[in-house]
């Protein structure tokens, strides 16, 4: 490792309204490394982050590149340095292709359509990501949007790399190619910092760790240095497990009408004849790889999207159901929590009360001629105390909460409907490892109250963790079931992909 730090933070400071969010940080990356950080939502990460990329000016402070002290006042001004930040929340344009928007911001005066295609699929290929370039954006899956914004900073032969939750949406496999891609990376001296929330990938690829707490640098290390509980103690200052919620205790006897019945529903070529029941009171976890039909099959549920034309039945508590509209299915008791709270679960230039509000709004008074809002304001404010949810001030965005914080908002729109189902699609991705446990506690003590809870999630950890039956979806349909006492990990995975 170079002596002399590629990228160096000398007391950043970062305030919003007077209040820190980052404080008097000291920060380096050399060339040729793979510098993890790790904290809770809020600690401070992507500020850092975001300051070496240009995307916020920081309040004081002063920040060297190659030994120069340099002023960025936009990611424009990152750029000829080699900065290239791959954020968690994707920025793609929709209606550009995949291609495209790997050379955006990077053309040349004259184009080939065809030149640029082959040039994105050749850093695709490399990094064994399978994303069609001609596709366009606005279609591809969260995961694949992810891949094809690691792609872009790859072909655009960045010096430093920001990857804010890379692994975030990719499969275990797709999580190993970029890893390992990223270890070819640094033998090219490429420098790379990488936030995640998953401490096992901070431990096992970083050769350094920096750890974060409510905006100030607790310790840099050698990941050699760190275990998880050590991790974990220098991210809280607490250990973990004084978080963690008593086991549920499993419901003796199932009722004998399920709240919901799949029966061999079709959707395109991506949901094949599925069918499954969820009952009320119990945690019915869905696993399997992305592309499986999970999430699919959750939106033809909703009205999201239309099943084939004789594509199967759907059963509400006995009831035929096929709803053209999501708010039908609102309206019926059904609320789903997507994966993707940026683009689908929140109104982020809106405050906390506003989003809770409009989400007890589209049940119960939707046809009301006047908006009832001191009915919503009491309706947020509960949901708010409930969920622990934490802002500095009334009138805050949610665009400017932690990850966490903004989960809770996406469940407190759901929630505040009284549905009979919730389903819930990734619902900790992003989000660290202290809220983790709040938002399990939450779907918890939803299943406990006797509404029906699925779960779609690709965390192993989680599903086994929460699930008192789960199934296990492959090729658009469930191909294995089992008990909570007979699951494990390796049994899940092996039906997953064999």
């Amino acid at each position: 490792m170079s002596r002399s730090p590629i990228v160096r933070l000398e007391g950043i400071t970062k305030r919003y309204s007077g209040i820190p969010v980052l404080e008097n940080a000291n920060f380096d990356l050399y060339p040729g490394e793979i510098h993890a950080l790790v904290g809770e939502n809020g600690a401070g990460k992507s500020t850092l982050c975001k300051v070496i990329a240009g995307v916020i000016l920081p309040s004081e402070g002063r920040l060297f590149i190659d030994e120069r002290e340099v002023h960025l006042t936009a990611p424009k001004d990152a750029a000829p340095y080699g900065v290239s930040m791959v954020y968690q929340e994707s920025s793609l344009v929709p209606q550009l292709t995949a291609a495209q928007n790997m050379v955006l911001g990077r053309e040349r005066v004259f184009n080939s359509v065809r030149g640029t295609r082959n040039a994105a699929r050749q850093v695709l290929q490399r990094l064994n990501f399978n994303v069609e370039p001609s596709q366009l954006a606005g279609s591809l899956s969260a995961a694949k949007r992810q891949m094809v914004e690691i792609a872009r900073a790859v072909l655009n032969d960045a010096r430093i790399i920001i990857l804010d939750e890379p692994t975030a949406t990719l499969t275990p496999e797709e999580a190993d190619h970029l890893f390992e891609f990223m270890r070819t990376l640094q033998k090219a001296g490429v420098a790379m910092i990488f936030i995640s929330h998953a401490l096992e990938e901070a431990l096992m690829y970083a050769d350094r760790i920096t750890v974060l707490r409510n905006g100030r640098l607790m310790k840099t290390g050698l990941a050699s240095e760190f275990d998880r509980d050590s991790l974990i103690h220098h991210m809280i200052g607490e250990e973990l497990k004084a978080r963690q919620p008593a086991p549920r205790r499993v419901r003796a006897a199932r009722s004998a009408l399920p709240v919901l019945r799949v029966e061999n529903i079709r959707w395109g070529s991506v949901v094949n004849n599925m069918s499954f029941s969820i009952f009320p009171g119990e945690i019915t976890g869905i696993a399997g790889l992305i592309g499986s039909g999970r999430s699919e099959v959750a939106k033809v549920i909703m009205g999201h999207t239309k099943r084939n034309f004789g594509g199967g039945k759907i059963w509400l508590e006995g009831r035929e159901i096929r709803y053209r509209v999501p708010s039908q299915a609102v309206e019926a008791g059904i609320a789903y929590v997507t994966e993707d709270r940026k683009l689908e679960g929140l109104f982020d230039m809106m405050t906390v009360q506003d989003n809770i509000g409009l989400g007890w709004l589209a049940k119960f008074a939707r046809s009301a001629v006047v908006a009832p809002f001191a009915k919503m304001r009491a309706i947020s404010s509960e949901w708010e105390d409930r969920l622990s949810i934490r802002r500095v001030s009334n009138d805050q965005k949610v665009l400017y909460l932690s990850g966490g914080n903004q989960q809770k908002v996406v469940f407190a729109k759901s929630l505040s409907q009284k549905p009979k189902l919730v389903i819930f699609d990734e619902p900790t991705r992003g989000v660290d490892v202290g809220a983790i446990a709040e938002i399990r506690e939450i779907i918890r003590a939803f299943a406990d109250s006797g509404a029906g809870v699925m779960l779609i999630s690709s965390y192993l950890p989680e599903i086994l963790d929460l699930s008192d039956r789960i199934l296990v979806a492959k090729g658009g349909a469930i191909a294995a079931e089992f008990a909570r006492s007979e699951a494990t990990a390796e049994k899940i995975l092996d039906a997953a992909i064999r």
